[in-house]
C-alpha cells in the first residue's frame, strides 16, 4: 500500500482488511485512485441486512466466487465499498457502519464527513470516534 494515502481525517489511511482481502487494488486498503471510477473508498463492516440490500440491487457479495479468489461476505466483515452505493444504502436506511481511520479521504467528494461519523463503527476499545 502506498503510504500517502489519507483517510478522512487527514491521516495516514489504515487497512481495512486482509481476510477477506479488500480493496480495488486488493491490497487490504481502500485506497483509490482515477482508475477506479467506482471509488471503492469507504470500510464498512458488513451485516446481514447490508448483504441483503446489496444482493437485492444486483450486487451479491456474499456468495464465493471462487473462479474470482472471492470467499464472500458475512457479517462482521469488513470490506470496501462503493461511496455511492454506500451512500444510497445510507438513504434507504441500510448502511453498513464505517471504520474512518481506514475510509479514504475521495469518499468526502461523495458523502459529507457529519454522515460518515454518524456511521462510525466504534471498535471494543474505542471510548469515542473523532470529534466532527
Amino acid at each position: 500500500m502506498r503510504t500517502n494515502e489519507n483517510n478522512v481525517f487527514g491521516e495516514p489511511l489504515k487497512p481495512c482488511s486482509f481476510k477477506p482481502l479488500t480493496g480495488y487494488y486488493r491490497d487490504g486498503s481502500c485506497r483509490s485512485e482515477a482508475d477506479d471510477m467506482g471509488m471503492h473508498t469507504v470500510c464498512a463492516v458488513m451485516t446481514a441486512g447490508f448483504l441483503e440490500y446489496s444482493r437485492a440491487r444486483g450486487n451479491d457479495l456474499s456468495t464465493p466466487r471462487p473462479e474470482f479468489s472471492f470467499p464472500g461476505l458475512k457479517p462482521g466483515d469488513h470490506w470496501c465499498l462503493c461511496s455511492l452505493r454506500w451512500l444510497q444504502a445510507s438513504l434507504d436506511n441500510c448502511a453498513p457502519l464505517i471504520v474512518l481511520e481506514a475510509t479514504h479521504e475521495r469518499a468526502l467528494e461523495i458523502i459529507s464527513l457529519n454522515e460518515l461519523v454518524k456511521h462510525a463503527w466504534k471498535t471494543p476499545n474505542d471510548s469515542q470516534t473523532k470529534p466532527q
